[in-house]
């Protein structure tokens, strides 16, 4: 109560001093700032990782003001229409924000010294962006009246293109945390690809064990690091077991002593039915010399996933629970989008990931002759 009967007396000079120190919450992170030309943009949105905090409307004058309380550093996202602007708050530290929507790439902060560091790193992030909506849009065009096959092996052409902007781009934000043992550092490694950089997010997860200890968002990247851990290359597959459509238990351990794909795919997934002929003309070629399949369906329609099977001609042994995105075959997996698939040495220990097209091909040639 009585901070509120000081903020309430701000005008009376004698203890405006008092009350300014008193409202400038310690306790409290905060942001305000101007959104020029927002057209029909009406609220400016904050996350803190996936999980969205709170909105704010843009008010009288294009103007915003976020507050809540926080007794540490946080790092979110700033959300205006299509456009995402990472922020770091620091409690008892305002920051102003503006940008105008005409140029929304063209913004401005004050008041926090790692959100201003951390704009440093936007450089090295918008050129990654750029390049890959660029051959996106390529692939998309060349694909046009092409076959399975044919698209299989754009992708993996994309894909070489891509990877040594990808590398670099990896080496710049280890380069930018190790620069910046902070939060601005933690962005910038938050914004790499496990897929791509499995490694140096393990590595950088070591790095920041004891660190950020009371912050969210970090505990969240680190929890995702160990599971992240627990499916690098070298080490043993989780276990499962399911069922055949003959109602057959199938145990991943029965596959120990052969190379085993196991490949995550479904009936309505059309990349992983394009895919298919590809396993299919591998595993002609290869069975002969240690090679396996194991498909794992996330299918719910047994009718629908044994047609697939069919028609595509999968004689390996495929299981499922029929459950879908339920199953619980996907959690020791990480299953967040389908084609996904392992790729197993005889003592069932990763090796490979995500291997299609001419990749599966070229890495069967080199382990198997």
């Amino acid at each position: 109560m009585k901070i509120i009967k000081i903020c309430y007396q701000l005008g009376i000079a004698a203890l405006s001093f008092v009350a300014l120190q008193a409202c400038d919450s310690k306790e409290n992170i905060a942001i305000s700032g101007t959104i020029e030309n927002p057209g029909n943009v009406k609220v400016v949105s904050f996350f803190e990782g996936e999980r969205k905090l709170d909105s704010v409307f843009i008010a009288d004058g294009n103007r915003f003001r976020f507050e809540r309380g926080s007794t540490q550093p946080r790092l979110l996202t700033l959300v205006v229409g299509n456009n995402r602007y990472p922020i770091i708050l620091e409690p008892g530290q305002p920051v102003k924000f503006e940008t105008d929507l005409q140029q929304p790439e063209q913004y401005q902060l004050s008041g926090s010294e790692l959100s201003e560091t951390m704009k440093a790193f936007a450089p090295a992030k918008n050129r990654i962006e750029f390049v890959q909506d660029s051959l996106q849009k390529v692939f998309s065009k060349a694909t046009i009246d092409k076959s399975s096959e044919q698209i299989q092996n754009l992708r993996s052409e994309m894909l070489q293109a891509f990877e040594p902007h990808m590398r670099l781009y990896i080496q710049q934000a280890v380069a930018f945390a190790n620069e910046h043992p902070n939060l601005a550092g933690f962005y910038a490694m938050s914004t790499l690809e496990p897929e791509t950089a499995e490694v140096e997010l393990i590595a950088y997860g070591d790095q920041i064990k004891d660190q950020f200890a009371d912050n969210r968002y970090v505990t969240e990247f680190k929890a995702e690091v160990d599971k992240l851990r627990a499916l690098a290359i070298g080490q043993e597959a989780p276990y499962f077991e399911a069922y055949t459509p003959q109602n057959k238990l199938v145990k991943l351990t029965d596959f120990k002593g052969k190379y085993t794909l196991v490949d995550f795919w479904a009936s309505w997934c059309m990349p992983c039915r394009e895919e298919n002929p590809n396993i299919v003309k591998q595993y002609a070629a290869f069975k002969d010399k240690g090679f396996e399949v194991l498909g794992v369906s996330l299918d719910d329609n047994p009718g629908s996933w044994m047609r697939a099977m069919e028609d595509d001609g999968l004689t390996w042994t495929n299981i499922s629970d029929l459950k879908a995105w339920s199953s619980h075959l996907i959690i020791d997996y990480r299953i967040r989008a389908i084609p996904t698939s392992y790729l197993l040495d005889p003592s069932g220990k990763i090796i490979a990931k995500n291997l299609r097209g001419k990749a599966l091909e070229d890495f069967l040639k080199k382990t198997l002759n």
